[in-house]
């Protein structure tokens, strides 16, 4: 049986589909660090993670076996992506899955922080009974600033506005804007007119400190900030001076630039202690139903491939789905040079079978094709597939060889 391991506490059901799909899976609670996770990996050909596990270059030349990664949560900046795609490895993850939990605590936090719910809760557990509406306020028609509108922010742009508030949004890209959201033609422009900012950005190194000092002092006197998108992006020593002075209102952080690697490890920020500041360890899309169909999700996406070689909403390989059936199916993996195909379609004739399906993308360096032909494989066709010089990985996606 080929070998899956799952890492971090990834949701049962994820084991249940591929057990299913015929896969011994051993799955564990914790991430690995670079060496033990080298170990691990022997004999294993798919590997599932969430965020905390590294899945490096080195790791990937010590384990030429393995044949896709399952990031599932939405980032997958843990992950080597071009050298997984060099070493012919391809890369899943689960883009809209956890979206609606997300959205729900982002909301949940804005309203928290508008009523100051952290220090009436705080006060109440030291014993004081502090009854006031000094400070608090509804967010019906308040204006909230979203950077980053996409699945996440788009979404949170539609609730957000059917609770009565006005929604303005930035984005690099050029973003169809919903319902009555305002786009604004730059960041300086939303920290002017938002009440609420609220980061929804992507992990690429470019929004490294994209919140710092010069941001929050843009920002509206009194305004709420919240980032529930990469640790990363924000410089919490200027979030602390701004929160102390009282120019930022409340603050809710979901994710910080260094994290624990497991459960109930000690924790430090220069955040913690703050008034009306809520901190939650990374658990915007930790909701059970979240995590069930990022399972269920990512787990499909890793049994299509290795049974069909389908990549669609891959990270790193060619789009290619081809639909149907046939007597068997391989998929090639190759350098992006002309001819490739015609010399796999000659082989294939030259073997005696007919090709019944075919499927080719390109993506930078690398070409993909998927192929159903009209008789089991025999393994001289297969050796000179495997031998063509372009050639970066040969799979027959579970279908039959003479």
């Amino acid at each position: 049986m080929p070998n899956a391991l799952l890492l971090e506490n990834i949701d049962p059901v994820a084991v249940e589909v591929l057990s299913s799909a015929g896969y011994a899976v051993e799955s564990r609670r914790g991430a690995l660090d670079e060496a033990d996770l080298a170990a691990a990996l022997d004999g294993v050909s798919l590997l599932g993670i969430r965020s905390k596990t590294q899945v490096t270059a080195d790791v990937l030349r010590q384990r030429p076996e393995l044949a896709a990664v399952g990031a599932f949560c939405i980032g997958t900046n843990q992950i080597d992506l071009a050298a997984a795609a060099t070493a012919g490895v391809a890369v899943f993850n689960a883009p809209y899955s956890n979206t609606r939990s997300v959205v729900e605590l982002a909301l949940a936090e804005i309203i928290c922080l508008a009523r100051r719910l952290i220090d009436r809760d705080r006060a109440l557990h030291e014993g004081t009974w502090d009854k006031s509406a000094s400070g608090s306020h509804e967010i019906r028609g308040r204006t909230l600033g979203i950077v980053g509108y996409g699945n996440i922010g788009s979404q949170l742009s539609v609730l957000a506005e059917a609770l009565g508030m006005r929604v303005v949004y930035y984005d690099l890209e050029d973003k169809l804007a919903l319902g009555n959201a305002e786009r604004c033609g730059s960041l300086e422009e939303l920290l002017e007119r938002a009440e609420a900012v609220t980061l929804h950005v992507d992990g690429r190194g470019g929004n490294a400190g994209l919140f710092g000092a010069e941001q929050f002092a843009r920002m509206r006197p009194r305004s709420l900030f919240l980032n529930l998108s990469r640790g990363f992006v924000v410089d919490h020593e200027a979030l602390r001076e701004h929160v102390l002075s009282g120019h930022i209102a409340g603050a809710a952080v979901d994710v910080f630039p260094e994290e624990p690697r497991e459960q109930g490890d000690p924790f430090d920020s220069v955040l913690r202690g703050l008034p009306n500041v809520v901190l939650t360890p990374h658990v915007g899309g930790s909701t059970q139903e979240a995590q069930h169909d990022i399972g269920r999700f990512v787990a499909g996406k890793l049994v299509d491939y290795l049974r069909a070689g389908t990549t669609t909403l891959s990270v790193n390989m060619p789009t290619v789905a081809l639909h149907g059936s046939s007597a068997a199916r391989f998929a090639l993996l190759h350098r992006n040079v002309p001819g490739v195909l015609a010399r796999v379609d000659s082989l294939v004739g030259e073997h005696g079978l007919n090709v019944d399906g075919q499927v080719l993308a390109t993506r930078g360096e690398l070409g993909y094709a998927v192929t159903d032909v009209s008789a089991a494989l025999p393994p001289a066709l297969l050796a000179a597939l495997q031998e063509l010089p372009e050639t970066v990985r040969l799979s027959t996606c579970g279908t039959g060889t003479a």
